[in-house]
């Protein structure tokens, strides 16, 4: 399955029915009135959440959604049928926008949530709308109005409680595969990940925490470079960030800089984001070199985060990062619920 997180489509509510001009033909009614019956409201577009969706692949091909018209409306002041509403499916996670103003509409993130996006048209009014003392027989009517017509940018950002960030190469895919049942493409050469990997990882609750793997960031992420740019909204609506650093790098402390640059230059509070800051690969460190605790004291200096020392293939140091995942997770939830 492709995965595809973003997609501009066009929707048109159904137009309202047309009203009509008729008067009663009936036996023993000699001066039958007007009774042209009014037109049947237009179809509105709605979006409804499926949690079964992962993707916006299915509107990689069409971009045309238009919902159905309102019937016209019938002699014997009968009301033409309203037009049936067009429901579109989309995945948890998903934000849509005016393509023309750029205007967030809704933000859709519960499993059955939906939004009325586009209005159908109300149905025209019927002659018989129109009888008055003045006017005992009016022959005219209304035409239904036009729904509504809108382009649409839909962005899908993952929802994670967890983000895994870091360069190409810092270990990402291989950690989310440690802690979970995922199992993404793994191989020791840059953008081997090129779309974000999701997976569940269990607290000793038995509750599943979702931990998501971005593809990883380059210097210059932030204005388009690389592969970055195109995920750093999946990172959006994680509460906690997993900064991941390549421990047998020339140089450490210059890699954690870039990463920290970017989400300062990407803003909507991604540098303010809880982090972690780990260390991978200390199994493939040779420590006569590389003083590890001294790299982690530094980082520490610099992050004012926790650091750990990891391996993520042979799990060491895995436990004691996942406790405090769970902790900061816990104090946020706490806050929530105490800020209501």
């Amino acid at each position: 399955m492709q995965f595809i997180d973003q997609a501009v489509i066009e929707v048109e509510a159904g137009k309202g029915g047309d009203g009509i001009v008729a008067f009663r033909r009936e036996k023993y009614v000699p001066a039958g009135g007007p009774s042209g019956g009014n037109g049947g409201r237009g179809g509105s577009v709605i979006f409804v959440v499926d949690s079964n969706l992962q993707t916006l692949l299915d509107f990689r091909y069409k971009h045309l959604f238009k919902a159905e018209n309102g019937g016209r409306g019938g002699p014997n002041n009968c009301t033409g049928a309203n037009g049936k509403d067009l429901i579109i499916e989309i995945p948890c996670g998903t934000s849509v926008y005016d393509a023309s103003t750029g205007a967030l509409l809704c933000d859709l993130i519960e499993p059955g949530q939906s939004f009325r996006v586009a209005e159908g048209g109300k149905g025209g009014l019927g002659n018989q709308h129109f009888l008055s003392n003045r006017n005992r027989a009016p022959e005219y009517a209304l035409p239904g109005l036009t729904g509504e017509m809108k382009v649409l940018r839909l962005e899908l950002k993952l929802l994670a409680e967890v983000g895994i960030i870091g360069l190409p190469n810092a270990g990402k895919s291989t950690l989310i595969s440690s802690l979970s049942a995922a199992r993404p493409k793994i191989a020791d050469y840059p953008f081997t990940t090129l779309i974000p990997n999701l997976g569940v990882v269990r607290k000793p609750t038995g509750d599943g925490t979702v931990f998501a793997d971005i593809p990883g960031l380059i210097a210059g992420a932030s204005q388009g470079a690389g592969l970055g740019y195109d995920f750093l909204r999946h990172i959006e609506r994680t509460k906690v960030l997993l900064h991941l650093i390549d421990g047998t790098s020339e140089d450490v402390i210059g890699e954690y800089k870039i990463i920290k640059q970017e989400l300062q230059a990407y803003g909507r509070g991604l540098a303010k984001r809880p982090q972690i800051i780990v260390l991978n690969k200390i199994d493939a460190v040779d420590t006569q070199k590389v003083d590890l605790e001294a790299l982690a004291v530094q980082l520490n200096h610099l992050s004012l985060s926790p650091v750990f020392l990891i391996s993520a293939v042979t799990r060491a140091g895995l436990e004691p990062m996942l406790q405090q995942v769970w902790g900061i997770l816990d104090q946020m939830n706490v806050l929530q619920e105490v800020l209501g």
